[in-house]
């Protein structure tokens, strides 16, 4: 009877990894989609960081109405200073909304001009770079996960599948300055899954730590923009257009998403088959809609196909180390 649940036990895990691992490729694709309008309100707001408020303050929006909507997550809303001041959750998993916020200023300032396979690539290399350091010293996950050659060798690929769609697109010198933006933000978006699942575990509520990631961000990159407004060095306005408030839904649907599956896949993991969603629908979008996007290189689809190879070799050892695990 326990070999028979023991086997069973094997065969759902063996199961549930690919099924995370596809649906984390499709929630990948949403990172693209909201790059893409982001850099359009940038573009027409002229610039990058009101650009980010109006996507963190319809995201916001939102989240408020769905916190509101129902009495236990207002009181797990509302227990939040409290828990912050227990100390029982390192500090800083409560500040994970600036990675988010540096990513959408990013966005806003530069996505309109790389290009959206550009942008996500140059953004892919640093969340991979961070998925795998923190997942190796244990930041923000349960167990550590050493270095081995089927994890690094994932992580290579998928830098590599960064560098063969950026490739066509680095032919003038200021576009290696502006790449440096959304691969810095990268290095921060990393980490913000696990900052925002301890939130989570600390509140009893991912939608209380949504809410409190859109709090953060909106708030940090708002001081900023009034600051700027009442030194004139910015005019501010609201866009015209319906689909340019899409930036924060699209953003808190993923931060959701992946929030839920770094449980079961872990940082590096989660960052290589997000990385194969980003770069799919990072291609997608510039084929479908070449307004919002830029020119398809075959490089472009070689890239997206290397990431994928990437997360699938990742993938091996993490089901080995469970099964050694239980026996």
């Amino acid at each position: 009877m326990a070999d028979t649940q023991q086997s069973k036990s094997k065969g759902g895990k063996a199961i549930a990894v690919p099924l995370l691992f596809i649906a984390t490729v499709l929630a990948g694709m949403l990172s693209p989609m909201q790059s893409a309008v982001n850099g359009q309100v940038g573009k027409e707001l002229g610039d990058g960081n009101a650009s980010a408020v109006v996507s963190f303050g319809s995201g916001l929006v939102v989240m408020a109405i769905i916190i509101l909507a129902r009495g236990s997550t207002r009181h797990q809303f509302a227990s939040i200073p409290g828990k912050i001041k227990s100390h029982d959750i390192p500090w800083w998993n409560w500040l994970a909304g600036c990675c988010g916020a540096m990513v959408v200023f990013s966005e806003g300032a530069t996505a309109s001009i790389l290009g959206v396979a550009t942008f996500q690539t140059a953004l892919i290399s640093g969340m991979v770079i961070s998925g795998l350091l923190c997942d190796r010293f244990g930041i923000g996950v349960d167990v550590k996960q050493p270095f081995n050659i089927p994890r690094i060798l994932g992580a290579l690929l998928a830098i590599a599948a960064t560098v063969l769609v950026v490739l066509p697109s680095w032919h003038a010198p200021s576009m290696i300055a502006l790449v440096i933006l959304p691969f810095l933000a990268g290095l921060l978006a990393g980490w913000q899954p696990a900052g925002n699942d301890a939130v989570a575990r600390e509140t009893g509520s991912m939608l209380v730590s949504i809410t409190w990631n859109f709090i953060v961000g909106f708030c940090v990159l708002g001081a900023v923009l009034v600051v700027r407004i009442l030194l004139g060095s910015v005019k501010f306005h609201l866009p015209t257009t319906w689909w340019m408030y899409l930036g924060g839904p699209l953003g808190l649907l993923s931060i959701a998403l992946m929030a839920l599956l770094v449980r079961g896949l872990g940082l590096l993991l989660l960052g290589l088959a997000s990385t194969a969603g980003q770069l799919i629908g990072s291609v997608l979008i510039d084929l479908l809609v070449p307004a919002l996007g830029s020119h398809v290189y075959m490089v472009t689809v070689l890239g997206a196909l290397v990431a994928l190879i990437g997360a699938g070799i990742a993938m091996v050892p993490s089901a080995k180390k469970e099964e050694t695990i239980e026996r």
